[in-house]
């Protein structure tokens, strides 16, 4: 586990580096890019859908809500407009803040916007798979995708300084810087671990197990960071 973990680092560090030289225009570029692929591909499968396919999947990944085959845009509008929106928010977050942080880096968040398009992309264009063949249960590919996702998020939440949008926004971490960059730092290794778990039982677990284990995870990966923040302001009020 240690040694997935350490190269899944390492490969976020040179993708965390890679972006980090890209220009503002280069960035919005790739987020249109990336929004327009689900779009590409939901063309491509359209003529061979059979006249209703599924919308809608219940937690074993099988599809339980139906709809006629225009409705393949659907999914790709919303995450899409969701992408752009989401984007445009943390490439601009200094702007909008009310505090304004000084230490907060555009970049940062500029990246970060960009890796949530490139994740919202690639979680449309599984669920439009998963829609085109309905032999796949769709959990098999949404589950480890997500896993990825906060793995990645583990790896940025270090770098993310004060702001009312994105992070561990509690009272205890807005009124105070080191209560912010200790839960933050904490929270990204909880984050980091807790994705690649979510990762891999998702590859090894089926239907409702899978589930539970992924919602396990993932309330143990909120509640120890919020734990963690209190206990330090609490250390500080003594």
């Amino acid at each position: 586990m240690m040694v997935y973990l350490s190269d899944f680092c390492t490969f976020m560090k040179t993708v965390y580096t890679y972006f980090s030289t890209m220009t503002t225009n280069k960035k919005l570029s790739i987020a249109i890019a990336l929004v327009i692929i689900p779009f590409a591909y939901a063309s491509y499968i359209y003529p061979s859908l059979p006249h209703k396919i599924p919308i809608h999947f219940n937690l074993e990944g099988k599809a339980d809500g139906w709809g006629s085959k225009e409705s393949i845009y659907l999914l790709p509008s919303i995450m899409g407009f969701t992408s752009i929106f989401v984007y445009l928010l943390m490439a601009n977050i200094k702007k909008i803040d009310p505090k304004r942080y000084a230490s907060a880096d555009d970049k940062v968040y500029g990246q970060f916007g960009l890796f949530t398009v490139a994740f919202l992309s690639c979680l449309s264009v599984a669920i439009l798979y998963g829609t085109a063949h309905s032999g796949i249960p769709v959990n098999k590919l949404v589950f480890p995708l997500l896993g990825f996702a906060f793995a990645g998020m583990g790896i940025y939440m270090p770098k993310l300084k004060q702001n009312y949008f994105a992070g561990f926004r509690l009272p205890w971490t807005l009124e105070n810087e080191k209560n912010w960059n200790a839960t933050h730092q904490f929270a990204g290794k909880t984050w980091t671990i807790g994705g690649l778990l979510q990762m891999t039982s998702a590859l090894l677990l089926n239907g409702g197990a899978a589930f539970v284990v992924f919602m396990s995870i993932t309330a143990v990966m909120v509640l120890i960071p919020v734990g963690f923040s209190y206990r330090m302001f609490r250390k500080g009020k003594k």
